[in-house]
This record gives structure tokens, C-alpha cells and sequence, in this order.
């Protein structure tokens, strides 16, 4: 009788994983049916919260430039330590902003699409694909920005460069998964959204954002080493200022994309119809 029953209970776990996946499968492929509306969408808030200035979304542009510029006038270091210090904040400023603005507009995501979650029949997923083709945009004027910085910096251009698009493509990936963990993570606890939003501001000093590791300091190498947001900086910078392949990042990001996912789809398979329930 205990087998039988062990039997039965995995068999139920087994249909209810199958059931939440073909749930999360079925509003993706609805989402991605619609992907005029989440398109149009992320344009218009691009355009909403750029309305009568005069640069427009070039103040995206400018913005990134100065804190950049900031940076690297604040903390480069002297002497032959200085070479290649403009690049690699440029860099690891682009990856942090975006990942910053991602997690952190996520968390709020289902709480402010109120309105549309109960007043439509739209997947869920097309909340999740609007923030992420607007955070993208946004993304594409700091990638301008850093364009502007290597250039000028003069890391020289190598095929390398290709494994950091490589990367960056990677994390462009992984994007509506981490909007959607964060966002059913919002919606289940509420003060996660200051929670996440004080920890990603302290984040930024322990992440190597501008400061460089030289393998010296016990809080530096834990630091660096055991703060996952290392690695996706890393797969972006290390191709350019090493002209390498960095394996041991990317292993760590394809694996932590991986994980996302499952996460995002189990939790979309079996709660995104509770979500009206919980805003």
C-alpha cells in the first residue's frame, strides 16, 4: 500500500508540473501572438516619460555618458593601473543599469499594470514583454554610450568582441524570466519591492561595477567571487578587456538562465490566474 501510494503522489506531482508548464506555455505563445501590443506599448512609455523635452530619449544617452564620465574622473587609478579603466566601468555601468532597472521595475510590474491585469483578458506575459522591450530600448542608448567609450579608449577590436555580443545576448534572454520571478515575487510580498530596491543600490558597491579586483581583501574576494552579478558583468567585459573567452561566466549565467526559467514557468503555470487576486 505504501508503494502504491508513494506511486500515486508522484504521478499527481508529475500531472500537476506537466499542467503548470502547458498553463505557462499556453500565455507565452499568447503573448508572443500579441507582440504588436507589448511593442507598441514599451514605445509609448519610452515616449510618456520623455514627453516635451527637448533631447527626448537622448537624455538616456546623456544621463548614462555623465555617470560614466563621473566614474571614471572620481576613481581611476594612477599610473599604468589606469589603462583600460574607462572601458572597463563603461562596461560594467551598462550591464548594472540594466539589471538594476529589470529587477527593480520588476517587482511592482503586476501592481502597476492593475488596470490592464483586471480589465482585459491579456496574457500575463505581454506585462512581462513590454517591461522587457523597454528596458531594452533603454538599454540601447547606454550600448551607444559605451560604444562611444571604447572607441575612444581604445581597446583594440577583436574577434573576441563577438563572445561579449554573445553575452550580452544572453542576459537579453534571460530578461522576461527574471521579470517574472521578481514580479510574482512583488505580488506574493509586497515590501519586496523595498527590500529589492535597497539591496540593489547597496548592490552596486559590492558588485565590481568600478572597482577593480586585484585578489587582496577578504569582503573584495568574497565579493567578487560569491556576488552572482559578478559574472554577468563579466561575460560582456572580459571578451574586450582580455580578448578571451571567459568560460567559467558564462557556465555560471547559462546555468542561472536556465534556473530562472524553470522558476518563471512554474510560477506562471500555476499562479499567473491568482495574480488578479493578490493586486
Amino acid at each position: 500500500m505504501g508503494i502504491k501510494t508513494n506511486q500515486q503522489n508522484n504521478n499527481c506531482g508529475t500531472t500537476a508540473m506537466i499542467s503548470a508548464l502547458n498553463s505557462a506555455l499556453d500565455d507565452i505563445f499568447g503573448a508572443m501572438r500579441l507582440r504588436r501590443v507589448w511593442i507598441a506599448l514599451a514605445h509609448e512609455d519610452i515616449g510618456d516619460q520623455h514627453r516635451r523635452t527637448t533631447l527626448g530619449p537622448l537624455w538616456l544617452l546623456v544621463n548614462y555618458l555623465a555617470f560614466a564620465g563621473t566614474f571614471v574622473f572620481v576613481f581611476q587609478p594612477a599610473g599604468k593601473d589606469a589603462a583600460g579603466y574607462a572601458a572597463y566601468v563603461a562596461i560594467g555601468l551598462m550591464v548594472w543599469f540594466y539589471l538594476m532597472e529589470v529587477i527593480s521595475l520588476s517587482v511592482p510590474l503586476f501592481k502597476r499594470e492593475e488596470s490592464f491585469i483586471e480589465g482585459t483578458t491579456l496574457p500575463l506575459f505581454v506585462y512581462v514583454m513590454r517591461l522587457t522591450v523597454q528596458s531594452a530600448i533603454r538599454a540601447g542608448y547606454a550600448v551607444a554610450g559605451c560604444v562611444m567609450i571604447l572607441l575612444i579608449s581604445g581597446p583594440p577590436l577583436t574577434p573576441a568582441w563577438l563572445w561579449s555580443l554573445a553575452g550580452l545576448l544572453l542576459i537579453l534572454l534571460t530578461t522576461p524570466a527574471l521579470i517574472t520571478v521578481f514580479a510574482f515575487i512583488g505580488a506574493f510580498f509586497p515590501d519586496s519591492e523595498f527590500i529589492v530596491g535597497n539591496l540593489m543600490r547597496v548592490g552596486m558597491f559590492f558588485t565590481p561595477v568600478f572597482w577593480v579586483y586585484n585578489g587582496q581583501g577578504t569582503i573584495q574576494t568574497f565579493a567578487y567571487l560569491w556576488n552572482p552579478f559578478t559574472y554577468f558583468l563579466d561575460i560582456a567585459r572580459i571578451p574586450i578587456l582580455m580578448g578571451k573567452f571567459p568560460s567559467n561566466a558564462f557556465a555560471f549565467t547559462g546555468v542561472a538562465a536556465i534556473l530562472m526559467w524553470a522558476m518563471a514557468l512554474l510560477l506562471l503555470g500555476r499562479y499567473r490566474r491568482q495574480v488578479v487576486f493578490l493586486i
